[in-house]
């Protein structure tokens, strides 16, 4: 799992740019590192990323992708997610 770095531009700490698997509705990473608020600023854009869960191609646009935080902050956000959708 990679840990999270500072920006290079000094701002806040890089994460993982992380999709949902269509067919298993697993979170998976992009392999794209990004600060969070510069992600959700970002240009539309489309890419495709290869699931090493279902082992195939993912298509997907930035707005269904998600910058996973630092793991401290990341399970506290799973844990709340996890409430809401109970």
């Amino acid at each position: 799992m990679p840990s999270a770095q500072k920006s290079s531009n000094g701002g806040g700490k890089m994460g993982m740019v992380m999709i949902k698997c269509p067919r298993t509705g697993q979170a998976i990473p992009t392999g794209m590192k990004a600060d969070r608020e510069r992600f959700r600023s970002s240009p539309v854009f489309f890419a495709r990323t290869f699931c090493l869960i279902c082992q195939a191609n993912h298509e997907w646009f930035a707005r269904e992708a998600w910058v996973r935080e630092p793991e401290e902050k990341w399970r506290m956000h799973e844990a709340a997610f996890a409430l809401q959708s109970a």
